[in-house]
């Protein structure tokens, strides 16, 4: 059967131009759909500029000057459309071949999408394959009045064009504890309301708890434990009404930003019509991220899974290299990193500890103070930890924790060293330039040689050469060196 395509790739964020790049690298004749501007929700309403309001804040919050609110936002757009210019314009990918397609796409059949567009003229396409790379949105809670309350989400708050005097965060995930930061810094009044009794869910209770405190000594308000019952307000103030410990607070504000989370983009897309398994969680996909029609793949937010952007692009090569190249490649799901980038930062990759414990795994947690690692103590940031869970045995690193500064770039490394077999053995044998923070994640690896320090071994060096040192200390099992 002959088609208009090799590939169709419904959707134009990060996954999607990531796996319409790969398609057109391996010769398929490829289209690219998007409804809205290249780049997604990461260029436009996510990563890149909630990291420009973060370091606009942290510059505010170091000079100590008032906020130029207009400043601040000319900055965000531009790097915005700086970063589209460079890596999201149309150009670059007419260029490479793809053809675009502007419209929200759906499918009529298992081979056969149609497109309108904004005018609502529809027109049809039939491809070989198919990748879905529709994304996610902000996920917003069934919250008694929301639906008549204005309220913002990670798709507005961005186009704000004047600094909140205060502002209410619903939500205490990554979305909300980097904008609690970053609004705080900029001298907005913050409070954070969420259920649960801590922030960061996901994350090493230890260092989301220290995380916290850090916020909390900066100025931002916890409401934690706390279920909202109502809000209501208007586009000058909101009140929200929360139950915590039997009693009922309310929290008046002039701005409310939700961030409970995000939900896959499965409406509209037709899938009923191609016979694509999915569920309000998001499109079902194997390993090889293939649906359960042989020639339809899903990959990034809309599958429900592992909802970041460095994810997104993985996904998608491996959908595109399964579906071209019928190279068997599988995700990785051992070894997935992630950061929430305040000040400190706070990221993860593998097993926590709490999953090693639930799964009967035998290991040791080697950890290291930033206090102790000399960068961070000419630079002031020395509050935070590196935490690595590895096996006592051989050093097999199963994952880490990281509060610090540049624990986002950090953790790369020990995603690289998992992935690859390294150990806490060979990771401390490898020279790290000093002074720097990297230093610091080898120092972790050191404490694997220094656990496994013992007096009958010392003693046995001493007797075949001949030494007479001072038998080292080694009472202290939790010593750090």
């Amino acid at each position: 059967m002959s088609y208009d395509f090799d590939m169709i790739v419904l959707g134009g964020g990060a996954a999607g131009l990531t796996a319409s790049g790969v398609s057109a690298g391996f010769g398929a004749k490829t289209m690219m759909i998007e409804k809205e501007r290249l780049g997604g929700d990461c260029t436009w309403y996510g990563c890149v500029p909630s990291k420009v309001l973060l370091n606009e804040a942290a510059k505010r919050w170091v000079s100590g000057k008032a906020t130029d609110f207009e400043t601040v936002k000319r900055r965000l757009d531009s790097v915005r459309n700086a970063v589209y210019n460079d890596a999201d314009h149309p150009d670059i990918y007419t260029d490479m071949g793809i053809q675009l397609e502007q419209g929200a796409a759906r499918f009529t059949g298992p081979h056969t999408i149609e497109v309108t567009d904004t005018s609502g003229a529809a027109s049809t396409f039939t491809s070989r394959y198919f990748i879905i790379a529709a994304g996610s949105s902000a996920m917003v809670p069934p919250i008694p009045r929301l639906a008549d309350t204005p309220y913002l989400t990670n798709h507005t708050l961005f186009e704000l064009q004047s600094q909140p005097e205060s502002m209410v965060i619903i939500g205490a995930g990554p979305i909300g504890i980097e904008m609690a930061q970053a609004f705080n810094r900029l001298g907005t009044r913050v409070t954070v309301v969420d259920m649960a009794p801590g922030i960061m869910g996901k994350d090493d209770p230890e260092l989301a708890e220290e995380l916290m405190d850090i916020l909390a000594e900066e100025g931002v308000r916890f409401v934690l434990g706390a279920g909202v019952q109502e809000v209501h307000g208007n586009d000058h103030s909101v009140t929200i009404q929360v139950e915590q410990g039997g009693e009922t607070h309310t929290i008046a504000a002039e701005k409310m930003l939700v961030a409970t989370g995000r939900r896959p983009n499965v409406e509209n897309l037709g899938l009923d019509q191609a016979g694509v398994a999915f569920t309000r969680s998001g499109i079902s996909v194997n390993a090889r991220c293939r649906t359960n029609v042989r020639h339809i793949y899903a990959v990034g937010d809309v599958t429900g899974s592992f909802q970041f952007t460095h994810m997104a692009e993985h996904t998608a090569k491996i959908a595109a290299t399964n579906a071209l190249m019928k190279i068997p490649m599988k995700t990785d799901v051992k070894h997935i990193p992630w950061s929430t980038y305040t000040d400190p930062e706070l990221a993860h990759v593998g097993a926590s500890r709490r999953e090693l414990d639930a799964a009967g795994t035998s290991y040791e947690v080697y950890k290291f103070p930033y206090h102790k690692i000399d960068r961070a103590v000419t630079d002031g940031k020395t509050r935070g930890w590196i935490l690595v869970y590895a096996r006592k045995f051989d050093g097999k690193i199963f994952g880490a924790d990281i509060l610090g500064a540049h624990g986002g770039d950090l953790i790369g490394q020990f995603a690289l060293a998992m992935r690859n077999g390294i150990t806490l053995r060979k990771f401390a044998d490898t020279i790290f330039p000093y002074p720097s923070y990297a230093l610091g994640a080898r120092r972790a690896a050191d404490q694997w040689y220094i656990r496994n320090q013992s007096v009958g071994l010392v003693r046995w060096i001493q007797r075949i050469f001949g030494y007479s040192g001072k038998l080292p200390d080694l009472s202290d099992p939790d010593r750090i060196v």
